[in-house]
């Protein structure tokens, strides 16, 4: 059977401004070059796979309704410009959360892997030829981990870890990521 590619897709910060803890569709804001860049890698053959650490939901901040209600709103207004994203995962969990069923050391928590782990074998994914978006180191560490080529861009708290960075490549923003870096590098 064939493997897929993919590109891994952290949410706040890459796809949508990051407020902190955004749990509210008027609150959430799509970067304009998400459009572009996610089209692009669609075309191109990538799947589409977010995966979002949501420790509000374990530090009580919002309910996994909330989360839920927002993610509907993202997948819709994507699917509005033609892009379908494949699947979201999220962890709901942080150590020292206040709501006790989201109090947990959990390997779903970026720089974890399970989300990444359950894309892999959910959609048939080949590493070698997959890709990760982040913003925060936490991120990449996933990403390479999993053996996965990684882009920090520089939105949401990118602009913090960029000179530090385990990346193979720094971005300006998601498009600069998938022109330059992903769609350079993922040729097959």
């Amino acid at each position: 059977m064939k493997k897929n590619k993919a590109v891994f897709l952290d949410r706040d910060g890459v796809i949508n401004e990051d407020f902190g803890y955004v749990h509210k569709i008027e609150n959430f804001y799509i970067y304009d070059e998400v459009f572009p860049a996610l089209k692009k890698l669609q075309d191109a053959g990538f799947k589409l796979i977010v995966i979002t650490n949501q420790s509000g939901i374990g530090m009580g901040y919002y309910t996994e309704e909330d989360f839920k209600k927002v993610n509907e709103y993202m997948l819709k207004t994507l699917k509005e410009r033609g892009i379908n994203i494949d699947k979201v995962y999220y962890c709901p969990h942080h150590p020292e959360g206040t709501v006790p069923e989201y109090r947990m050391k959990c390997n779903c928590r970026k720089p974890g892997t399970e989300m990444i782990e359950k894309g892999v074998k959910e959609f048939n994914i080949d590493t070698t030829k997959s890709f990760l978006i982040g913003d925060k180191e936490t991120d990449i560490e996933a990403g390479l981990k999993m053996r996965l080529k990684t882009a920090l861009v520089k939105t949401g708290q990118g602009i913090n870890y960029y000179k530090d960075t385990k990346a193979h490549y720094v971005a300006e923003n998601i498009l600069d990521a998938v022109e330059n870096f992903i769609l350079k590098e993922g040729k097959d």
